[in-house]
């Protein structure tokens, strides 16, 4: 660097040297001897200069390595004592062969106020605190990461009670061991169960609405899960236990499944299919699958000592510059070992959903979703769960309108309003039409 300022410098010298000995050699009478040694003179005080300036860089440059160096010493003095206080906080534990990374907490959740018709869930109306969740997750070792989900409430919480959400270990990129990436991931642990679509976008935060499809399936239980992505393919595979417990009472497991297509960025759909495989009462009282905001459930807990159900389920979304179009549908049978009755159900059910930007931050929603069964089955929709899913009412068909207005202050924050109209009919012929809903939420991310 000082060697290149030498240089321009002398070149940008060396012409006014020139000149000046050009105008010297022009005056008459001027003594040639005299005029060179004048030269002489110039060309040596240049020289001087420029050892100076030399000098002067050389000194630079070594207070400017001395403060990188000094830099350098403070950010490594830095990181040893942040890791003695990582190592403080975990008790002062020794370092593992391979240190974890720091633990990332987020969370999300939302508040509002809720009320439905005489029938519904919030007759009186309720201010509410809806959702409440916490995440945890921390690399491991290498593409090995933990992930944990902490439900302090949900809305089918009938209690504020913390519980256990998702906790699984993520093996990233197994592939990589056969030089291909994202082909192949696994997860053991506790986990969603991997059937439909609407489970990904369910939470408050990504909810365009408040409510839920009619069928709103959805479930957390243990088991291992095998992922991944194939150009445009991609697909879920897992196997839990499948029961409402934490335990497993049957050794027949769960297996769902999901497989999907994205031939364009505007165009996308999947398939899925599950069986809950044999569930056993009294052990298990329900699926680990929720359905229609409630569970897979037995006829006749009284003559029924094993249960299960098996579905199909098609998702498509189209994407527009300002907004998009869902729609899903699917087919359930459920089944029993009752003696005294045939309790087979054939169940279809429907969705279609979609969204429009108003402008750059406010939105409008509407959902319209319906289930079907013609020889009835317990579904609690927006009505009272005690009534419709545990006292033997059996209903034969339910539809849902749902419309709603929100503002997205950001990603982070989410104000949004809905009114839902929901009808219905009992096996016997009654009406289910007291369970309007009307809510007002604002849902947050953090």
């Amino acid at each position: 660097m000082a060697h290149t300022k030498l240089a321009v410098l002398s070149y940008c010298l060396l012409p006014a040297a020139l000149v000046g000995a050009r105008s010297l050699c022009a005056q008459e009478g001027v003594d040639t001897r005299g005029a060179i040694e004048a030269l002489k003179q110039q060309n040596e005080a240049l020289q001087q200069q420029l050892r100076e300036q030399k000098s002067l860089i050389d000194s630079l440059n070594a207070r400017m390595n001395s403060v990188q160096e000094a830099r350098a010493e403070r950010s490594k003095d830095m990181a040893d004592l942040h890791k003695q206080m990582e190592q403080a906080t975990e008790g002062a534990k020794p370092a593992p062969s391979s240190t974890p990374g720091k633990v990332i907490i987020s969370g999300e959740g939302g508040a509002g106020y809720f009320q439905t018709g005489s029938e519904g869930m919030f007759p009186k109306g309720d201010f509410r605190l809806d959702e409440a969740k916490l995440f945890l997750e921390t690399p491991i070792w290498n593409e090995v990461y933990f992930f944990g989900e902490i439900n302090l409430r949900t809305r089918e919480m009938s209690d504020v009670t913390v519980r256990l959400g998702e906790a699984y270990i993520d093996f990233e990129d197994v592939s990589k061991l056969w030089n291909q990436e994202r082909i192949l991931n696994i997860r053991l642990g506790r986990m969603d169960i991997p059937f439909g679509e609407e489970y990904i976008y369910r939470d408050a935060i990504d909810n365009p609405l408040i409510t839920h499809s009619l069928s709103d399936i959805w479930g957390i239980d243990e088991g291992v899960e095998v992922y991944g992505s194939i150009r445009q393919f991609s697909y879920a595979v897992a196997v839990q236990n499948g029961g409402s417990s934490y335990r497993d009472f049957e050794s027949d497991k769960s297996v769902a499944g999901r497989l999907s297509l994205d031939p364009a960025t505007w165009l996308h759909f999947s398939v899925s299919g599950m069986r809950t495989g044999n569930l056993k009462q009294p052990d298990d009282l329900w699926s680990a699958l929720y359905f229609g905001n409630g569970w897979f459930v037995p006829l006749d807990p009284a003559h029924t000592t094993k249960f299960h159900a098996e579905i199909a389920e098609g998702d498509l979304e189209l994407k527009f510059p300002h907004g998009y179009l869902k729609a899903f549908g699917g087919y359930a049978h459920y089944n029993d070992n009752d003696a005294t009755a045939d309790n087979g159900r054939d169940i279809y059910y429907y969705a279609v959903e979609g969204k429009y930007d108003l402008c750059r931050k406010l939105y409008a929603a509407a959902r319209f979703s319906e289930v079907f069964a013609d020889d009835g089955y317990p579904i609690s929709g927006n009505g009272d769960m005690g009534q419709y899913l545990f006292s033997g009412v059996l209903t034969k068909e339910l539809w849902r309108l749902s419309l709603g207005l929100g503002y997205r202050f950001s990603d982070n924050l989410l104000f949004k309003g809905e009114y839902s109209f929901e009808r219905g009919k009992q096996i016997g012929g009654e009406s289910r039409d007291h369970e309007d809903l009307f809510a007002v939420m604002a849902a947050y991310r953090f």
